[in-house]
C-alpha cells in the first residue's frame, strides 16, 4: 500500500473510531457493551496513528494526525481505567508531535507524567521529564524551562536511588546555570557531584572535571574565591593536584594576579593542544580573560 493509501485507511479508521465512541454514549448501548465499543475505538485510534506514522515519512500533517489519534486513544484508555495504556498512548502522542507541534508534545508528555507519578512510577516519569527538557533545549529554546525539568527529573531519580541518572541531569542544570551567570547554583552542583564521584573507583576520574568547572565558576566571580576553592578541592581529592586541570587553574590564577593576558592565553593554548576545549569551557575561560585589565577591548579570542 502506498503512502496515500495508508493515509486514506488511517482517516477511515479515525471516522470509524469516532462512530464507536458516539455509539457507546447512547443509553441502550451504554447498558449493553458500551465499554466494548470504547475498547474497539481505542484499538482503531492506535491503528490509525500507526498508519499516519507510516504515511508521508513523518511530514508535519501526518505527525499532527498521528499525535491526535494517539491522544484520542489515551483519553479513551483513561475512561476505561487503563492507566498504563493511557500513559503509553500519551507518550506515543508526545513523540509524534515532537517536531510538528513541540508545545503539544510537552502537554501530552506532562499528561503521561501525571499518570506515572500517580502510579508511583517515578523512574519512568523522570525519563519523560528529560524528554521535555530536550524539547525546550532544541525546539523551543527556553533554557529556564529546560533547567526546571532536568531538576525535577533529578529529584525523581534521587528518590529512587538512581544517583548516576540524577547526577547526569544535575550536570545539565549546572552547565546551563553557569551560562546564565547563576554561578553559585552551578558551583554547588559541581561540588556535590564531584564529592559523590571521587570515592567511586569507576567514576573518580570524572571528579577532576567537576572540581575544575566549579573552580572556573568561582574564578569568574572572584579570584580569591577560586584560590580558596582550589585549596579545598586538593585537600578533598588529592588526585586532583596532579591533574592537568589543576595545573592549568594555577597558571591562570598566576596570570590573572599579574594581569598578564599573554601568559593566560598561552596556558590555555597549551592545555587545548592536548585536551580540546569544548564550547562551555571556552565561554567560561573567555569570561575570566575579559577581567584581565587591558583585555576588554580584545577580540575575545583564547588562541
Amino acid at each position: 500500500m502506498d503512502n496515500a493509501g495508508k493515509e486514506r485507511e488511517a482517516v477511515q479508521l479515525m471516522a470509524e473510531a469516532e462512530k464507536r465512541v458516539k455509539a457507546s454514549h447512547s443509553f441502550l448501548r451504554g447498558l449493553f457493551g458500551g465499554n466494548t465499543r470504547i475498547e474497539e475505538a481505542c484499538e482503531m485510534y492506535t491503528r490509525a496513528a500507526n498508519m499516519f506514522k507510516m504515511a508521508k515519512n513523518w511530514s508535519v500533517s501526518s505527525s499532527l494526525a498521528a499525535g491526535n489519534a494517539f491522544c484520542q486513544a489515551a483519553k479513551l484508555h483513561m475512561q476505561l481505567q487503563s492507566k498504563h495504556d493511557s500513559a503509553t498512548s500519551f507518550v506515543d502522542a508526545g513523540n509524534a508531535y515532537k517536531k510538528a507541534d513541540p508545545q503539544e508534545a510537552i502537554n501530552c508528555l506532562n499528561a503521561a507524567i501525571d499518570i506515572y507519578t500517580d502510579m508511583g512510577r517515578f523512574t519512568i516519569a523522570a525519563k519523560h521529564h528529560i524528554t521535555i527538557a530536550e524539547i525546550y533545549e532544541t525546539e523551543l529554546v527556553d533554557i529556564e524551562k529546560a533547567i526546571a525539568h532536568y531538576e525535577q527529573s533529578a529529584d525523581y531519580y534521587k528518590g529512587e536511588e538512581s544517583n548516576s541518572s540524577a547526577n547526569k541531569c544535575l550536570l545539565k542544570v549546572a552547565a546551563y546555570a553557569a551560562q546564565l551567570e547563576q554561578y553559585q547554583k552551578a558551583i554547588e552542583i559541581y561540588e556535590q557531584v564531584g564529592a559523590n564521584t571521587m570515592d567511586n573507583p569507576l567514576l573518580k576520574y570524572s571528579a577532576k572535571d567537576y572540581f575544575f568547572k566549579a573552580a572556573l565558576c568561582h574564578f569568574i566571580v572572584d579570584e580569591l574565591n577560586a584560590k580558596l576553592a582550589l585549596e579545598k578541592y586538593e585537600e578533598m581529592f588529592p588526585a586532583f593536584t596532579d591533574s592537568r586541570e589543576c595545573k592549568l587553574l594555577k597558571k591562570l590564577l598566576e596570570a590573572h594576579e599579574e594581569q598578564n593576558s599573554e601568559a593566560y592565553t598561552e596556558a590555555v593554548k597549551e592545555f587545548d593542544s592536548i585536551s580540546r576545549l569544548d564550547q562551555w569551557l571556552t565561554t567560561m575561560l573567555l569570561r575570566i580573560k575579559k577581567s584581565i585589565q587591558g583585555d576588554g577591548e580584545g577580540d575575545g579570542d583564547l588562541k
